[in-house]
């Protein structure tokens, strides 16, 4: 294929014949699934499905993560016409990667919500196929671990996030986006010992036994150091990758609903991204895309390179040869 077949492709979210190969469509229309993937609830012969889960009514300030999914996909676009750069390999070409559309919920039952997550996730894992989720508020991570655990057992968490989520929940009631890794330690779906909470720039004097590469101390050593210590801690551990897009500076990430100074560069974050390849990733996500708060659609496009960083770390350690 070339940019020749811009003439012939249209819409191959529906029209594409089979998972791979490059798009050539117009960036700026047709059908937006995410990297121009087909969209598709069969999951027969797929090896990773994207799947969105429009939810944020878990949020303490800004709302509009719903629209996340939407927002990324439409900005990914952009990435879907050849390799990604510096990766060394090309995920869109070796392996079936399809958009499983997004989760569906009713969005008047907050309170099951949690469940249909995890049921949505699990039924993605059953299928043989691994998940990378569209949020959504980052409360949807702990029903998507609690789904990854049962199939794994625990996982190293790597997160990404200006907060490290861990406040307490002592009667594990709330649905909320600040509770959530809190509730991921105490159920055991979690490894505190091999997990990592980088970019944290908020303060919660209890850990939970985490290592934090806090936002300073990333500027201090640089991305480079910084994998190399997230390779260190997670070693050959599986892991979920949750990256929050408020991990970033606000002035690489404004449309988000909890923004915080002092946050790393898209550099970083792409350096450190690609630096880690060889770890066993098994899931993840990216949350906290609020487009109403975005400009530009920077955020959006911030969203969709996490996303696809997330994609090539998980094909990474399943490429043959």
């Amino acid at each position: 294929m070339s940019l020749e077949d811009a003439k012939k492709h249209v819409d191959l979210a529906i029209t594409r014949d089979g998972y791979k190969g490059y798009s050539f469509e117009n960036t700026f229309a047709g059908a937006p699934s995410f990297l121009r993937r087909t969209w598709t609830k069969d999951l027969t012969g797929v090896d990773l499905a994207v799947t969105g889960i429009p939810f944020d009514q878990a949020v303490t300030n800004r709302p509009g993560t719903r629209l996340g999914p939407r927002a990324i996909r439409e900005a990914s676009a952009l990435l879907a016409v050849d390799a990604p750069y510096g990766w060394g390999f090309e995920p869109l070409l070796d392996f079936a990667i399809a958009d499983y559309g997004d989760m569906a919920f009713d969005y008047a039952r907050v309170a099951d919500v949690p469940a249909v997550i995890e049921a949505h996730v699990a039924g993605i894992l059953k299928a043989g196929a691994g998940a990378i989720l569209l949020g959504g508020d980052h409360s949807i991570s702990l029903p998507s671990l609690r789904a990854h655990h049962a199939r794994h057992g625990p996982v190293a968490l790597l997160q990404f996030d200006a907060h490290t989520d861990t406040w307490a929940d002592k009667d594990g009631s709330r649905i909320d986006h600040g509770t959530l890794f809190y509730k991921a330690v105490q159920e055991g779906l979690i490894d505190a010992d091999r997990s990592v909470q980088v970019g944290i720039r908020t303060d919660n004097p209890d850990t939970l036994g985490l290592t934090i590469l806090d936002a300073a101390e990333v500027h201090e050593v640089g991305a480079a150091a910084t994998a190399a210590r997230i390779r260190e801690v997670v070693g050959d551990a599986k892991v979920y990758l949750s990256f929050d897009i408020d991990g970033l500076d606000p002035a690489y990430a404004p449309g988000t609903g909890t923004p915080v100074w002092g946050g790393l560069t898209s550099a970083q974050a792409a350096r450190i991204l690609r630096d880690i390849a060889g770890i066993d990733l098994v899931g993840g996500d990216v949350v906290e895309v609020s487009p109403p708060f975005d400009h530009a659609g920077i955020t959006a496009l911030a969203g969709a390179h996490v996303a696809m960083a997330l994609v090539c770390l998980w094909c990474w350690t399943r490429r043959g040869g």
